[in-house]
């Protein structure tokens, strides 16, 4: 059974919040267990939080959930840039897979509550990583 970690991030919850029981529907299915669930601010701190649980011996894969809707400035495109960087990085040091279930930038609010299936995505790609890497 492949064992995973859930990192959810709080801001946006009207998407992430959907987008976590996608992917606790998402790891029934695939018969894989979340181990631990950590929520954070915001999809700019999940990094920290994912590389907390790719340092765990009892987690074969970090799942990371998150949503960076557009506003009035680039800002979105910055979160969402630093957030793939630092999760990618995290997944090459701790040589464990991090899956990237955020979604944006450049999306509306409602946009963003249509994808909200990148939830069970980013489950569905972590198990496949650890299978492809066992």
């Amino acid at each position: 059974m492949t064992q995973l970690g859930l990192v959810v991030a709080r801001f946006n919850e009207s998407v992430t919040g959907p987008m976590e029981q996608q992917a606790r529907d998402a790891a029934a299915e695939r018969d894989a267990e979340i181990v631990e669930t950590i929520h954070v601010p915001g999809s700019y701190d999940t990094p920290l939080a994912a590389d907390r649980l790719a340092r765990r011996s009892d987690v074969d894969a970090v799942a990371v959930l998150g949503a960076v809707v557009t506003g009035d400035t680039d800002h979105d495109r910055v979160i969402a840039d630093a957030t793939a960087q630092g999760l990618t990085q995290v997944s090459l040091d701790r040589d464990t897979p991090v899956l990237f279930g955020v979604s944006g930038p450049g999306m509306s609010g409602a946009e963003a509550r249509e994808r909200v299936e990148k939830g069970a995505e980013a489950v569905y790609a972590a198990v496949e990583m650890v299978e492809a890497l066992a």
